[in-house]
């Protein structure tokens, strides 16, 4: 899946879609990718000079993944952190990398999944963590505008 069916799942665009492409194999587990280009606003000031990806941005590269993996569930729904548990940042992202995200769902109550992620970038682990998010209908986001 590219960006644009991507689009048809989360509600995220640019400049915040941080997915390029996913894709989940037969063991529900997702395979996606994030080409970091340089020109993206979080780099602009983090750190002149020696632009490096936030560790926040990391993980949310790997919770637009992660989201993708429960497919269906999304429609009428928005994915929202419920939570980010036992991150891990092991190395730093820059300008012109492929990040590599390998996310599965390891337990689910009613709409809150929880999901083990880990990003790469050739074979080497930037961060894994494991992170929960919670699907929140979208006629409940209406009434709070």
């Amino acid at each position: 899946m590219k960006r644009e069916e991507i689009k048809t799942y989360i509600p995220h665009r640019e400049p915040m879609l941080l997915v390029d492409e996913i894709n989940i194999d037969e063991n529900h587990v997702a395979h996606a990718t994030y080409k970091v280009r340089g020109d993206e606003f979080f780099l602009q000031g983090h750190f002149p000079d020696f632009p490096v990806v936030p560790g926040v941005i990391l993980c949310e590269i790997m919770a637009q993944s992660c989201s993708l993996l429960v497919g269906d569930f999304l429609k009428g729904k928005t994915p929202f952190y419920a939570g980010i548990d036992k991150a891990r940042f092991k190395s730093s992202v820059y300008p012109g990398d492929l990040i590599e995200i390998t996310a599965k769902i390891v337990n689910r109550r009613s709409m809150v999944f929880f999901i083990e992620a880990v990003a790469k970038v050739k074979e080497k682990i930037c961060v894994q963590a494991n992170l929960s998010f919670a699907l929140v209908d979208n006629a409940d986001l209406e009434q709070r505008k």
